[in-house]
């Protein structure tokens, strides 16, 4: 594992800083070229956005352009993909003219989040504009799919993106697979790898988490202290609207009386998703759901980004050291950034959009997909249908 930047990094006269810092660490060949590749773009956050909260907020809510023209024979499709008996998530998936000869990343939302989420939107297009198949998963219940399933979805449901990452690669046959998560689906992501170890399967190319919860227990507790009350009463206030919705269309099984009581991540926690989820309570689930017992033993090319100021996430967790031990993993910790914010200053941006996350998750896939597609190659070169264009990002989707 790799925390990128450091004072070596030169920048020009008058410029700023690079918002981050690097300590000597060994990583596998393939994230060492990774590291390269984020040390030449290293995050300078918007000036108009200075601390955690502001980077968290406006990335949030700010509106967005539209999106760039998707490529020509690029086609949509929304899917149901059932993940269990009776239980079915929905995909919006945007496929190349050939999906099945070049690579596909699934891009997973957060809490309360969906497939029509800024980020993931932002980052599909990216990824379909660098060549990719793009599929955004919208968890249980989320982008309008309570009706689909009569379970609440939880950060332990690693097995539902196992089942849609085999699926695609058996029905579909897509032979390159990449996951995105961020925040909760970062947690899952990375949970899922580390599961895997030694058997990972032969589809998935590489893992990257943004914001990422790795220990629940301590974001619990993070999000309860007073200034982060607005993104509490957003997430209670959603949570809330989600169970009454479950009770109207699954009343035997949602009891919802005294729900104004629930007023904590942790309070619904060990009311309804602990329970639903055959945990035995708030701190059992916590303790099954977080990926920071598994991420030493993860064997997948894997990229981590998260700031030092996330309001709501604690950057502490990422400096246990058995995780630096593990060189498949590259971390990239800011100070500056906020929770799935990394608004980048446009002066230092160099021809790509604002959102540096989801450049750098594209361009670390871009990266893992030739190197794999040139290990195939008889020549050693890029395989037909292979993303070979340099330019990291792709098109703009800010």
């Amino acid at each position: 594992m790799e925390t990128i930047g450091d004072s070596r990094l030169r920048t020009a006269p008058g410029a700023r800083a690079a918002d981050s810092h690097v300590p000597a660490q060994a990583l596998a060949p393939l994230l060492e070229e990774a590291a390269r590749l984020v040390r030449s773009r290293p995050f300078r956050p918007h000036p108009r956005f200075a601390n955690g909260h502001a980077q968290t907020i406006y990335a949030a809510l700010a509106p967005r352009r539209d999106e760039p023209d998707a490529p020509h024979g690029v086609r949509r499709e929304s899917r149901l993909f059932e993940v269990e008996p009776g239980v079915r998530v929905r995909l919006e998936c945007r496929w190349q003219e050939r999906p099945q000869d070049g690579p596909t990343v699934i891009i997973i939302h957060g809490l309360e989040g969906s497939a029509d989420s800024h980020y993931v939107r932002g980052t599909a297009a990216k990824a379909v504009a660098a060549g990719f198949n793009a599929v955004g998963f919208n968890m249980r219940n989320c982008g309008g799919t309570e009706h689909l399933t009569p379970t609440l979805y939880h950060s332990g449901l690693t097995s539902d993106i196992h089942r849609v990452l085999v699926g695609l690669a058996e029905q579909d046959g897509l032979a390159e697979i990449y996951l995105a998560g961020f925040s909760m689906s970062g947690n899952m992501v990375l949970k899922l790898a580390g599961e895997y170890r030694g058997e990972v399967p032969s589809a998935l190319g590489g893992v990257a988490a943004v914001s990422p919860s790795i220990e629940l227990n301590a974001c619990a507790a993070h999000i309860e202290r007073r200034a982060n009350w607005l993104y509490r009463q957003s997430f209670m206030r959603s949570l809330r609207r989600r169970v009454r919705k479950k009770r109207a269309l699954y009343p035997d099984l949602y009891d919802t009386r005294g729900l104004w009581r629930v007023r904590t991540v942790r309070q619904f926690d060990e009311r309804f998703t602990a329970p639903a989820g055959g945990y035995a309570d708030a701190t059992d689930y916590y303790d099954r759901a977080s990926s920071l017992p598994v991420i030493a033993d993860i064997r997948v090319p894997t990229l981590v980004l998260h700031a030092e100021d996330d309001p709501i996430i604690p950057a502490a967790p990422f400096r246990e050291p058995f995780i630096a031990a593990n060189p498949d993993v590259l971390l990239v910790l800011t100070r500056r950034g906020g929770h799935v914010g990394f608004v980048a200053d446009p002066a230092a941006a160099a021809g790509e959009d604002a959102r540096w996350a989801e450049n750098r998750v594209v361009e670390f896939f871009r990266l893992l997909s030739q190197t794999r597609a040139g290990a195939a190659s008889p020549a050693g070169g890029p395989a037909p249908g292979a993303a070979t264009d340099s330019t990291a990002g792709g098109g703009r989707a800010d």
